[in-house]
């Protein structure tokens, strides 16, 4: 597809998932420094993704809705940058556009985009992209808890990756599997795993992760009668039929607090587990 791109734009073009991991290109060569870089081996080097977040690039591509054209004094050439997105509408990867010749035309553009749509049409049925925006979501989540995530610079535009479509107030869930006595014959860690894509499935504006023991689910104040209301009130409660307990932690604005949030949730999980007063969902504080 995208050789047959180049031959109508006469640019080269390459796809990279938002990992920076080489998926595919147009088999071209170049004087531009990073597309030899990002060809010759498969991704862009820390110090080229410092370069990207110190121009606003990393920032301009997270905020962006479709398309972003990447300007700068310190790049050989500019670039033209279209989003691609999979089934679960998850940023999952970029397709850029070496511009070795700048002036471009509103045609042009709009053919461009058409490419990066036509990309996200192709793979919105494919498995591989819809566990990897799963699992991108899943690394972040795990490295906000885990606190590893250094420079802000660089990586607070993966986090705003994560919170996409989240307008409001967060908060977090922890879910305990432990009371569950229906799925008997297999591992603690593949129980997890079917719980958190039951609660994706169901709850598919949650944000989740395995964590620890638990399942945890970032959630937005936005939503939050809906939560409710699947939580407590529906005769088919995913919670209550399969014998889970959750705590929730009260709402939050900086995702960079979430271990605190997280360790608040835990303990308003565990308080109430211990209080055994036949409810299954637990507040902070309650």
């Amino acid at each position: 597809m995208l050789d047959a791109a180049h031959e109508i734009f006469r640019n080269p073009i390459a796809m990279f998932d938002t990992n920076y991991n080489l998926k595919m290109y147009a088999d071209v060569v170049s004087d531009d420094p990073l597309w030899t870089e990002l060809i010759s081996t498969g991704t862009f080097s820390m110090k080229t993704q410092e370069f990207f977040a110190k121009e606003c690039f990393t920032e301009d591509v997270a905020n962006a809705n479709k398309l972003v054209y990447l300007k700068s004094t310190r790049l050989k050439y500019d670039r033209l940058l279209g989003i691609i997105f999979n089934r679960d509408r998850i940023k999952v990867a970029n397709v850029v556009m070496v511009c070795l010749d700048t002036i471009h035309d509103e045609e042009d553009t709009e053919a461009f985009e058409e490419l990066a749509d036509k990309i996200s049409d192709e793979i919105h049925n494919d498995d591989y992209y819809t566990a990897y925006g799963r699992a991108y979501h899943e690394t972040i989540i795990i490295k906000l808890l885990d606190r590893v995530i250094g420079d802000p610079l660089i990586y607070t535009p993966h986090v705003q990756i994560l919170l996409d479509g989240f307008d409001d107030y967060l908060y977090v869930a922890v879910v305990d599997i432990t009371q569950n006595d229906k799925i008997i014959d297999s591992s603690h860690q593949d129980r997890l795993t079917h719980f958190k894509n039951l609660i994706q499935e169901k709850f598919q504006s949650f944000k989740c992760a395995i964590y620890s023991d638990f399942i945890v689910m970032i959630m937005s104040s936005e939503y939050k009668g809906s939560y409710e209301e699947q939580f407590l009130g529906s005769d088919n409660n995913l919670f209550a039929n399969n014998n889970l307990f959750v705590g929730i932690s009260n709402s939050f604005e900086n995702p960079y607090e979430l271990r605190e949030h997280y360790d608040k949730a835990v303990v308003a999980l565990k308080n109430g587990i211990k209080k055994n007063d036949g409810r299954q969902i637990f507040l902070e504080g309650s």
